[in-house]
């Protein structure tokens, strides 16, 4: 799925490492975890009820569309969550959470 923010302006900042899905992206320092996602594919995560692709929809923190989970199982606002090095997202809820 091709990206589906594109990068205008702000490309000089430092660049980062993260992990969404056990997969590492690029990002840079300063992006949110919903924009690190967003300008490397075109969902952010998909729907928990008929399985399609999600991407934030309001886009600062109130519409509930953006969760994302650490692999620990704390949940985050992808919109409103600053990317960091290293950082591990997963786009589902961590299975061990579920099963309790």
């Amino acid at each position: 799925m091709p990206a589906l923010f594109r990068r205008v302006a702000e490309k000089d900042r430092k660049t980062i490492h993260l992990f969404v899905d056990g997969h590492e992206i690029e990002a840079l320092e300063g992006d949110t975890v919903l924009v690190a996602v967003l300008t490397r594919t075109g969902r952010l995560r998909h729907n928990e009820f008929d399985n399609a692709p999600r991407a934030g929809f309001c886009l600062m923190g109130a519409c509930q569309d953006c969760w994302v989970w650490t692999e620990d199982g704390t949940q985050l606002r992808a919109c409103s969550t600053t990317a960091q090095p290293g950082m591990r997202i997963t786009t589902t809820e961590v299975p061990w959470l579920t099963n309790l």
